[in-house]
Formats: structure tokens, sequence, C-alpha cells
């Protein structure tokens, strides 16, 4: 790894979750552990830090951030859906939960995983090793329909169509198994002019691949529930995100729940008895400030969202760590 981690929005999302000592904290994206840090020393000597993350080097880094930790702290390696799914069953209640989605900075740095467009790499972008799908199995079997639809769906990528049919074309004479070897294609399919008119051309088609070889949109739906129903009265979910399709889906997921009554504005008594589950501690999205951004570019699409929950019928104070 070349580069030193740095949280996003650290001090904004100490301030939104505000832990306390004693209280239950789940880092759902452990990462290089920035913000775990940060949240544990809030936590002191009777609280628990629970760490999550598929990623073999997370890991590591959170073995060797527990030996300075005050707090109890517990790693549990997979994707979060699954982790939460767990934690769930085993009955743990907690305080603040949170999500860095995303890449974190060892991931890019680590060359060999191939998910940055900048250095040569073999095409791969698993986060967790142990799963079977590749990105390179994504551009050397997928069909060109396909193919099209990731990189237009989850890489909001406008020549879509134009790098998939380049691709197609391309491996039908040589496989296409490194990250530069994929760059020269989707850079002769972009015109020219648009090549660099927003970013490097291959951007979108790499997250697009990232997103699809991880399954990043189907952890993040399936997990916000279950982080939800993970909380305490009283509890904080916060999530940053790094692009609108995580964003939206934080947005929509935390609005959805802070709304009340669903009856028609024109009836006069409310008849669906709906109370809101959550109050938005973010009207909008909480951005980088200029001199975060001037400090780690990274910071400059993160978008920060949080909610507090509210009592419901069923919530009590029982739980364990």
């Amino acid at each position: 790894m070349t580069t030193a981690h740095i949280p996003v929005l650290a001090d904004e999302l100490l301030e939104l979750l505000d832990p306390q000592p004693g209280q239950i904290a789940v880092d759902c994206t452990f990462g290089g552990g920035g913000h775990a840090r940060m949240v544990a020393e809030q936590l002191d000597s009777q609280g628990t830090l629970i760490a999550i993350d598929r990623d073999p080097l997370a890991e590591e880094r959170f073995l060797e951030l527990a030996e300075d930790l005050s707090c109890s702290a517990r790693f549990v390696r997979g994707g979060y859906a699954e982790a939460l799914a767990m934690l769930t069953d085993e009955g743990v209640r907690a305080d603040v939960v949170y999500l860095d989605l995303g890449m974190s900075s060892m991931q890019i740095d680590t060359r060999e995983r191939g998910f940055s467009y900048s250095y040569d790499a073999p095409l791969d972008m698993r986060m967790d090793p142990r799963q079977e799908l590749t990105a390179r199995e994504i551009v050397t079997t997928w069909d060109e329909r396909r193919l099209a639809g990731i990189l237009r769906e989850l890489g909001e990528e406008r020549h879509a169509s134009s790098i998939a049919r380049a691709i197609v074309r391309r491996r039908a004479q040589a496989p296409i198994e490194t990250t530069l070897a994929l760059v020269e294609v989707i850079s002769s399919a972009i015109p020219t002019p648009a090549r660099f008119a927003s970013g490097h051309p291959a951007k979108r088609t790499f997250q697009a691949l990232r997103i699809a070889v991880n399954d990043e949109l189907g952890q993040l739906d399936a997990a916000l529930p279950l982080a939800w129903g993970l909380l305490r009265e009283g509890g904080v979910l916060a999530g940053i995100s790094f692009h609108s399709l995580e964003d939206r889906r934080v947005k929509r997921f935390l609005v959805e729940r802070a709304r009340g009554c669903i009856c028609p504005p024109d009836l006069p008594v409310c008849g669906c008895g709906r109370e809101p589950e959550a109050a938005l501690l973010t009207r909008g999205a909480i951005m980088a400030s200029a001199a975060e951004t001037a400090r780690n570019p990274r910071a400059s699409s993160a978008r920060l969202r949080a909610a507090v929950k509210l009592a419901g019928p069923h919530e009590d104070q029982g739980g364990q760590a």
C-alpha cells in the first residue's frame, strides 16, 4: 500500500453518530479503520466496536488497530448484509451503525487486485478473494447486451453500447485480461472530445464492473433494513456514498422511514395510522468542505446522510454484544 488511509467526512460523521461511553457501534465497512478508530475512542473501555468487512486486508488492519483500542472489539469477516443478518440472529442491539461505501484506499493501492485503471494489473476487482466471479470473467464471457446493460445501469456510462461492442470485438482477437488492456479498448470506443470531458474515460466502466463483481447494490439493499433493525431506540444509522446509485438508495431508505401519515391530503382525519420510525439528521446530503477535498480528492464525491431511530411499539433496551 502506498497511500495512507484518510477517512472521508470523519468529523461530520462523528458529530452525527455522537457515540457515547458504553455503547455498541457497528462499522459495516471497516476498510482501513479510520472511522472506526475515531468512534472507538468515544466508546471508552465499557463500549464495544463490531467491525465488518469481506476483505482480508481489512481484517489484518483490524488486528493491528484492536491492540490500541480501549473498548472491546470484534471483527466479522463477510459481506455486510450477511454479517448484519448474523448479528441480528445473535440478538445484538446497537446504538450506532454506519457504512462507508465503495472502495477503500487499501484496495486501490494493492495493485494486483485490479481495482484501478491507473496501472496495469490482472482484471480481478474482488473485495473478497474467496468468491469466484472476477472482472475478467465478466469482460471475457458476458455477451454484448449484458455488458452494455451493466455499464449503463451500474456505471451510468453514456457510451455503454459502444464500449460493450468494442470489448466483444477485441476479445474475439485476443483475451482482455489486464486493466490497461481494458482501458485501451474503452478509450478506443469513446469519441475523442468525450474521452476526458468528465474524468478518466475508463472511470465509469471500472465502477460498473466493480459493482457487478461484488454485488454492491444488492448488498446495500439487503443491509439497510438489517442495519435499521439492529438499532435500539435513539440509535443512529449513517451512510457515506460516493456515487448516485448508492446515495439514492440511502436517501430513499431514510426518507421512507421518516414519513408519517400517507393519507391523501384532502382526508380530514388520518386513516392510515402511520407514525414516523425515524427523524432525519440530514435534510440534504452533507458534502466535504473545499479544504477536505483539497487534502483528499476522493472526498469530492462523498455524500453523508443519517437518521435517528424513534420509539416503536416493540422497542426495548435489551440486547447483547
